[in-house]
């Protein structure tokens, strides 16, 4: 299974481990993310239509040192799933996500026909995330999830898209009394906004796991290890829970 992810960090936070964990439940997956810090869709399908080699390629989690443009990656394999994405700070507004994202569909329809186009939800920042988009949602961690939820949810049935939930999956996460950031719990994020190496990350790539290749991140021994400490086996069941309730529907 080719998957080729079109967005930012956020992406890369998601499909760093997603390479090992599929090899691990006895999948072959090939991952590649196409890398702009902090990029919006507004700016990748300027970069499209400019045929700009503007995208750092990342494969199987790993810097390639390579600089392509869109239409470059788009061609250089035959792809069986591309996911798009809006910049963190503007998810929850709903008005910047069109045209640019129908336009990208199109782009990636011309040169990829036989690859499927998810959108992937991204997640809200940490509550006490010093993020300087964070105050267009009130510094509030539920009402930025709510709102990106909404606008995720409108483009991708205004396009006819599947979502890969991974906003929904790290807020129910965080609804768990192992993950209560305000009750002394880790949090899912290592900077405020982008996720936590080890459990973050691990949530993310077990939910694409999930969606996009059908595994069961119940029964997948990968263990992760982003920040070099222990792991924790009940915080991964709880992890493992709430992905397979959220991402196997």
């Amino acid at each position: 299974m080719r998957i080729l992810a079109i967005g930012n960090s956020f992406s890369q936070d998601a499909t760093a481990d997603l390479q090992p964990m599929a090899a691990a439940g006895g999948l072959d997956a090939e991952v590649v993310n196409l890398f702009i810090p902090g990029c919006p869709l507004e700016t990748h399908w300027e970069c499209a239509q400019n045929d700009r080699p503007a995208y750092s390629l990342q494969r199987d989690g790993l810097d390639t040192g390579r600089w392509v443009s869109l239409r470059d990656a788009l061609c250089e394999r035959d792809w069986d799933l591309v996911t798009l994405q809006q910049a963190s700070g503007l998810s929850g507004l709903p008005e910047t996500y069109m045209p640019y994202m129908a336009e990208l569909v199109g782009f990636v329809r011309a040169l990829a026909p036989r690859a499927r186009i998810f959108v992937h939800e991204t997640w809200a920042y940490e509550s006490d995330s010093d993020h300087g988009a964070f105050p267009a949602y009130h510094s509030n961690q539920n009402e930025m999830h709510i709102r990106l939820k909404e606008a995720y949810a409108a483009a991708a049935a205004a396009l006819s898209l599947p979502l890969i939930p991974s906003g929904d999956v790290i807020q129910a996460l965080r609804g768990t009394p192992a993950f209560c950031y305000a009750r002394g719990g880790p949090s899912l994020c290592r900077d405020g906004f982008h996720l936590s190496l080890t459990y973050g990350r691990y949530a993310a790539a077990a939910t694409w796991y999930e969606t996009l290749l059908g595994g069961d991140i119940r029964r997948n021994p990968y263990l992760p290890d982003g920040d070099g400490l222990p792991v924790e086996e009940d915080l991964l069941a709880v992890v493992r829970e709430t992905v397979h309730t959220l991402a196997s529907r």
